[in-house]
């Protein structure tokens, strides 16, 4: 190496990745098949497991992500859809399960029924209108009474559309397309608004989703609404009008900054979100005073997105040289 490259190369600012490895243990012994789990750990769930694939995968964790796959296919119902914590079978669980099949298939072929069986399920769920349609939304009320926003749904509609192309299936297609013009004709879709039930979890879901679905100028505007209100240490409040933080809804505002370029944002809500992880490795809900979002457990979707961020911060996983 040359006195010049090495230079170079010394003067790069060395990347800390103790934060991303605590983050990866935690969330390996967490959804390891049968893992028996501290109290104040939430059990995975199906929707969870299913989206919490791919990023294992990407890690070089395929044993893993394949087990998990074929765990996911034990627990599907005749219909083809997964149920919720509360064993009421959700359109959006089902769609989260779909993007774990879609990234082990190559490994594990024999994935392929239940993954045509559970884009039926989707499929079957999305209206003429084009919205999604769901058994119950009793699993997406909270404390308060309140209910998480129906645009969630978008997030829907990625999963089923890749599902359509892998499957050479039109009809998913056409139908993720219907949805993505009835979610884009609500006046309100890119409003962060002052209320729980579009808690930046549920906002970073829809704002992902638009970024994934290439509709960018509508999700660089609802971005632009979370990034007036992020503080100069990253932290970005739960909603407008409140000074607690949701965890998993700062990854997820990050991951989309990612996808669509807007990287300061996205590198001040990682240092912020590295601030405040757990000893453990894993995160609690919510961070703050009044915290309304399992403020003392520990979830294992704010450590899938975080681990997401690496991703798209580095361009691939930072762990291989």
């Amino acid at each position: 190496m040359s006195i010049l490259a090495r230079f170079k190369a010394e003067a790069q600012p060395k990347r800390n990745l103790d934060p991303l490895i605590r983050t990866l243990d935690w969330a390996k012994r967490v959804y390891k098949v049968g893992a028996q789990l501290p109290a104040n750990v939430v059990a995975p769930t199906e929707e969870t497991t299913g989206y919490f694939i791919p990023t294992f995968y990407a890690y070089g964790e395929k044993a893993l992500a394949i087990e998990l796959a074929k765990w996911e296919a034990s627990r599907q119902q005749p219909d083809g859809s997964f149920v919720g914590a509360d064993g009421i079978p959700y359109t959006f669980d089902t769609a989260q399960v779909i993007r774990g099949y879609l990234s082990v298939l190559d490994d594990a072929p024999e994935l392929l029924e239940p993954l045509k069986k559970a884009s039926e399920y989707v499929f079957s769920q999305i209206d003429a209108k084009g919205e999604v349609q769901t058994a119950s939304y009793s699993g997406w009320r909270l404390a308060n009474g309140s209910v998480f926003s129906e645009y969630a749904h978008l997030y829907v509609l990625a999963p089923l559309r890749d599902a359509g192309q892998r499957l050479n299936e039109p009809k998913y297609i056409q139908a993720s397309d219907r949805g993505v013009q009835y979610y884009k004709r609500q006046p309100d879709l890119v409003d962060f608004k002052s209320e729980l039930g579009k808690l930046s979890h549920i906002f970073g879901y829809m704002m992902e989703a638009l970024a994934e679905l290439g509709e960018h100028d509508l999700a660089k505007r609802g971005l632009r609404s979370a990034e007036l209100i992020q503080k100069k240490n990253g932290a970005i409040p739960a909603y407008p009008g409140v000074d607690w933080v949701c965890s998993t809804g700062m990854a997820q505002l990050c991951v989309a900054w990612y996808k669509l370029g807007i990287t300061s944002a996205a590198d001040k809500a990682i240092r912020y979100l590295e601030s405040i992880q757990n000893p453990s490795g894993g995160f609690y809900g919510g961070y703050g005073k009044n915290a309304q979002y399992f403020p003392d457990m520990e979830i294992g979707w704010a450590s899938k997105y975080l681990l997401d961020c690496y991703l798209l911060k580095y361009g691939r996983n930072p762990l291989v040289d």
